[in-house]
């Protein structure tokens, strides 16, 4: 039985219609990678899973929640929903005005209405597992962009979610930094949690998910395993992505 389940997703921005009618099922302790170039969907789709965005119409289901938002869901609904997810954010998201163990745990005290000391210490083992043991009583401007976004990840971990939810978690990052937050989230993999990753890191895709999903003009292209769709996809619109993503020159080398 699916963990998510998304049927008749439909979200526009004024006339642009950014999502098409997306149907989406993610299995339990799998890792879904969603691809595509910018603008096609890809974010608003992961935004409408928990309710940052709202689309017009479509059901989203995650374990025993479900909400159909051509209803218009409430407040409670969208909270009921988005209790079942931890989002890490393109660009970390933290508090700048609290320290990073207080970021890690305003969730869990005044979302999940958890004993603070219970969620101090949660922080402080999550913390430890994003190697960041020290930095508890540090503040996000003492941080390095890699750190803010493992500290960004520790926060996601400790709603305990059903199904943690990455925005683009490399594009703001320096590359010398980049390969800290994809091991990290390489670890979360084998652990078994589930997620769904918007990312242009296509190795870390090969490596690491069960499925690639291949959106393109709000519409879901081709999706299947990481061999079928990065290896040998059979969509001419997916092996031009991927022709363009991974030798960016290619063009320009043909045509001098």
């Amino acid at each position: 039985m699916s963990l998510l389940s998304v049927r008749g997703i439909h979200k526009t921005f004024g006339d642009n219609q950014v999502i098409q009618g997306i149907d989406l099922d993610i299995e339990p302790g799998t890792v879904t990678v969603i691809i595509g170039p910018s603008g096609c969907g890809k974010t608003t789709l992961l935004r409408s899973l928990n309710g940052l965005e709202t689309p017009e119409q479509g059901v989203v289901s995650i374990d025993d929640i479900e909400v159909d938002y051509a209803s218009k869901p409430t407040p409670a609904q969208i909270r009921k929903l988005r209790s079942k997810t931890g989002f890490v954010f393109q660009a970390h998201n933290l508090f700048p005005h609290l320290s990073v163990l207080q970021n890690i745990t305003e969730g869990p005290i005044y979302g999940n209405k958890q004993p603070p000391e219970e969620a101090r210490a949660l922080g402080r083992t999550l913390l430890e597992q994003v190697g960041l043991a020290d930095k508890a009583d540090a503040y996000p401007g003492d941080l390095s962009g890699g750190q803010q976004q493992r500290v960004g990840i520790a926060r996601a971990l400790a709603l305990q979610p059903k199904l943690l939810l990455f925005d683009e978690p490399t594009s703001a990052l320096d590359p010398e930094i980049v390969g800290d937050v994809l091991q990290l989230m390489r670890k979360l993999a084998r652990e078994g949690w589930t997620m769904a990753v918007v990312t242009h890191e296509i190795q870390f895709a090969k490596q690491v998910a069960t499925n690639v999903v291949f959106i393109d003009q709000g519409v879901i292209v081709e999706q299947g395993s990481p061999q079928q769709v990065l290896t040998n996809p059979s969509h001419p619109r997916t092996r031009e992505f991927l022709r363009r993503i991974l030798d960016p020159l290619a063009d320009e080398e043909s045509a001098s």
